[in-house]
């Protein structure tokens, strides 16, 4: 109950906050079209060149300070990693702090062959600029970091308008005759009204849809527009892409629970920010209020309403490009599932709910289906050099993640209650 109306009062805020910033913005257009005195705008000055001498001096400054850095970071690593063999756990901000120095030495290896070998510091400068990511993140720029950011950014706003425009491929498997029903019911009243008739439906129709589910049914069009969003490069065959989105999906929901049993209040500015671009939540030029009630809401419909978190990710690129909007993240997951096509529609209609009264003629057309996606697929490992074997499996972590989740919220309800005890006994 606690994090469902956690979810409620963040989602309120998010509606409130939206508004309040179209207000901003008519009333700025207003004021614009108002006549204003014509006054010549202030001159910037002009920062001044670096010589060659200053920009070797601040390049060798900046590697200096990043040495250093690494040097600090590696010994917090050894702290953290002795405190991990003691047997005591690590909280998020010191596994995230443990994984990045990790990820920093093992870029250490490749980059320790152009000391090694003679002569081989000269080619550095050309390796650097087909591989900005050989070195450790402690030497990476601020001007890097940000073009990093905005490269993300706009990948992200052109995978937003594909994933719109081509719509997604998939259905539901294994499911009941009551499940059967809701879900005709659904397409049914949101092609006619363009709504669900309740939240709690939206719910139930989104919960058939599995993470893999999507993934094992969307085209390659969608795997390499999901792995784009959520800042993977899509190299490989369909089977080595669906497994590094399974792996990155299931990076996110331990994440959530993390972040869920510690709070979100736990984060600080730059924690936030992180988190909701991890998400694939928009967070340029939005305030940390709003990005807080943006990630409860995240939290609220992954843990309580048990929503496959694909099917989040496909619901923040909806709504990713569209700064204006005042849609919440549950009109964005309606647009997502209403999106279906309609041959693929009437498909779907024969396979969830008319099942029984299937003619051996349609399911013989989608077995063929099947086995044409499968060639395909068999033909791509064929021709790759590393093959993938995909065992990994989302929906069984739901399942685990669903057990820890209950327990964490016990573990921090008693956690409240012990911390209100001592405040009373202060008091007294």
């Amino acid at each position: 109950m606690r994090l469902y109306s956690e979810g409620k009062n963040a989602e309120e805020k998010v509606q409130q906050a939206g508004q309040q910033q179209q207000q901003q913005k008519s009333a700025t257009v207003t004021a614009v079209q108002k006549p204003a005195q014509t006054t010549l705008p202030a001159k910037k000055e002009a920062e001044p060149k670096l010589s060659l001498w200053g920009k070797v001096k601040h390049e060798a400054q900046h590697y200096w300070d990043g040495t250093k850095l690494l040097g600090l970071e590696v010994k917090i690593a050894m702290r953290l990693v002795m405190k991990m063999s003691a047997g005591y756990e690590l909280s998020r901000r010191e596994k995230i702090q443990l994984k990045r120095t990790t990820q920093d030495m093992i870029r250490l290896v490749p980059f320790s062959a152009f000391v090694i070998v003679p002569f081989a510091e000269l080619l550095l400068p050309i390796a650097l600029k087909l591989f900005p990511n050989l070195l450790p993140s402690t030497y990476e720029s601020k001007k890097d970091k940000q073009t990093k950011l905005e490269s993300l950014r706009k990948t992200r706003s052109v995978m937003s308008k594909i994933m719109k425009e081509n719509k997604s491929h998939f259905k539901p498997n294994n499911i009941t005759e009551e499940q059967k029903l809701v879900f005709n019911n659904f397409y049914k009243h949101v092609r006619e009204t363009g709504e669900p008739e309740s939240r709690e439906q939206l719910i139930q129709v989104a919960r058939l849809f599995t993470d893999d589910t999507v993934l094992d049914n969307i085209t390659r069009p969608h795997l390499v527009a999901i792995a784009k969003y959520i800042n993977l490069q899509p190299f490989g065959t369909d089977v080595m892409l669906r497994y590094r989105i399974r792996y990155k999906m299931l990076e996110l929901k331990k994440d959530d629970l993390a972040i869920y049993y510690e709070g979100v209040e736990s984060l600080d500015a730059i924690e936030l920010r992180t988190a909701c671009a991890s998400r694939g939540i928009r967070n340029l030029n939005v305030e940390e209020s709003v990005l807080r009630d943006n990630l409860r809401i995240w939290l609220n419909m992954r843990l309580k309403d048990k929503i496959p978190s694909t099917l989040l990710i496909m619901a923040t690129a909806y709504t990713y490009g569209d700064i204006g909007s005042k849609k919440t993240l549950y009109d964005a997951l309606c647009d997502v599932l209403s999106g279906i096509p309609d041959e693929l529609y009437h498909e779907v209609k024969v396979n969830v709910v008319e099942e029984s009264s299937a003619t051996n003629k349609s399911k013989m057309a989608q077995l063929k289906e099947q086995m044409e996606i499968m060639k395909e697929e068999e033909q791509q490992e064929k021709d790759a050099v590393v093959r993938v074997k995909d065992e990994l499996s989302l929906d069984e972590v739901d399942a685990k993640t669903v057990n820890q989740s209950s327990e964490a919220k016990k573990e921090s309800d008693a956690r409240a209650e012990q911390e209100e005890a001592k405040e009373k006994k202060k008091d007294i």
